[in-house]
């Protein structure tokens, strides 16, 4: 990475101006009024003309009617959030709040959504940083400055992309300031935002707006469900990747098959939708195994849990347990199928009209009777269930919403998710499991250390459900037919 040594401009009388964020150690420190000057000319027009609404333009127009509706009379403002320093002065990638970029279709940092009330709705603009300033420098001064990290679209530009009214954010603190009148703001992005809002808002008004919004969010659009079917196929292509390579993997470590998903999440998406966990052997029992630098070795197995976000962020989140060698053991098989059966009741559970908890609990007695046949719980099933004692080994719930966030629509109410109904057009994992953890004395011991689940995303369509992800096997003779074939 370049030393920046962002510089101190000249003025015209020769003194010398503030730096641009100036880097304490830069190796220049002043710039010459020829050098100033020469930076200032010679550029052509880059001014990007004729271009079309993003695609979903349209649905984030509809998005945007029916907040409006929803809170008349009252001024609405959703930031896209800033940088996040990483360390010293490299910062994390940017990635929108999910409220800001459903609203809008739009992904840069600092941008704002404000909706002015108006006799008959709401007035949308959004707020954003223009192109950046060829005069006094900020362009190649600055650390945010186009030369350093790329070209932003002029406000003009952004108008005909997001159908949108575009003004320079950096006005928008003082229209803020004077404004009347209730106000709600989407908390927890923009410190600088809020700052601004302090008198005019409150927490209860702002966690309304803000569980409006992840409700809003529980039935997809057509082109949400787009979006989702693309971040799934993809995730199905890095799955056969990590097949390809299992014989590095096992000459390096979890963290091959870790780089390899991220390469065609990259390729072909924004990134991973969150932490791939790629747990083989006893790591399958730890939910959220993200470390991924343990040993891949044949005869155990690999969880892979995993997910391409597409470049309007949708998430995908597939898990598959696989033999490393190509081949369950009978033990594996045992457990495998049980998880299975699992997984096909609760899937079967899912469909309009059902109760959102349905296809948790059609899969959880499945576990529970097979926990009972083995002779690891003492029955009856019902028991078990009643007391919640197949938790030991089956630890989480059994699946839930998915779209922008990987646990997306997770501030809304308790009534509307979790003991709501299913609707078509809503998209949610299942993912049964069963973990038997390498240090737990009530199972036998070929059992400890071994973990399996399997997840697939689901959307509730009209007269049931539709697999997103179908088009990876979950028999453990399709697994395994499948992982001879793509390994030729």
């Amino acid at each position: 990475m370049q030393d920046g040594g962002q510089q101190v401009p000249s003025t015209e009388d020769g003194s010398e101006e503030e730096a641009i964020k100036q880097r304490k150690n830069g190796l220049y420190r002043n710039v010459s009024d020829e050098l100033a000057e020469s930076m200032r000319t010679g550029w052509a027009d880059t001014e990007l003309h004729d271009l079309k609404p993003i695609p979903q333009a349209a649905e984030t127009a509809a998005r945007r009617a029916r907040l409006s509706a929803a809170f008349p009379g009252e001024r609405l403002v959703i930031p896209a959030g800033n940088l996040k320093v990483r360390s010293n002065d490299t910062d994390y990638p940017f990635r929108s709040s999910v409220e800001y970029a459903y609203l809008t279709g739009d992904q840069t940092q600092d941008g704002v959504l404000v909706l002015e009330p108006t006799a008959s709705g709401h007035e949308a603009t959004v707020y954003l940083l223009p192109r950046s300033n060829r005069e006094n420098g900020e362009f190649w001064l600055d650390g945010q400055g186009e030369l350093w990290v790329g070209r932003r679209h002029s406000l003009t530009e952004a108008e005909k992309l997001l159908g949108i009214p575009a003004k320079d954010v950096r006005e928008l603190a003082g229209a803020l300031s004077e404004a009347t009148g209730p106000v709600r703001v989407v908390r927890g992005y923009d410190a600088g935002i809020e700052s601004v809002l302090t008198d005019k808002v409150t927490g209860e008004r702002d966690e309304e707006l803000r569980v409006f919004l992840s409700e809003a969010r529980l039935v997809k659009d057509a082109f949400e469900i787009g979006e989702l079917q693309k971040a799934v196929d993809s995730t199905a292509r890095g799955f056969e990747d990590v097949v390809k390579v299992l014989d590095k993997a096992q000459a390096t470590s979890e963290r091959y098959i870790e780089g390899t998903f991220f390469l065609r999440a990259r390729v072909e998406g924004n990134d991973i939708g969150y932490g791939s966990i790629c747990a083989a052997g006893p790591h399958a029992t730890t939910l959220h195994w993200v470390r991924n630098d343990g040993p891949v070795r044949a005869g155990e197995l690999l969880l892979l849990d995993a997910g391409v976000e597409t470049h309007t962020l949708y998430t995908a989140d597939v898990t598959r347990t696989l033999p490393i060698d190509g081949t369950f053991t009978a033990l594996q098989r045992k457990i495998y199928d049980a998880v299975y059966e699992a997984q096909e009741a609760g899937i079967a559970a899912v469909r309009p009209g059902a109760k959102y908890a349905d296809f948790h609990e059609a899969a959880q007695r499945v576990l529970a009777t097979r926990l009972v046949e083995w002779g690891i719980l003492e029955g009856p099933v019902d028991r078990v269930l009643e007391l919640g004692l197949q938790r030991r080994f089956t630890l989480h719930g059994t699946g839930h919403m998915l779209g922008l966030d990987v646990h997306d629509c997770a501030v809304a109410r308790t009534e509307t998710y979790k003991d709501g109904v299913l609707e078509p057009g809503m998209c949610l994992t299942v993912e049964p499991g069963l973990y038997f953890q390498a240090d737990d004395l009530t199972v036998p011991e070929e059992y400890r250390g071994i973990g399996v689940r399997i997840e697939d995303d689901l959307i509730v369509t009209e007269d049931g459900n539709r697999n997103l992800s179908a088009a990876l096997p979950r028999t453990p003779d399709e697994v395994e037919a499948w992982m001879a074939r793509v390994q030729g």
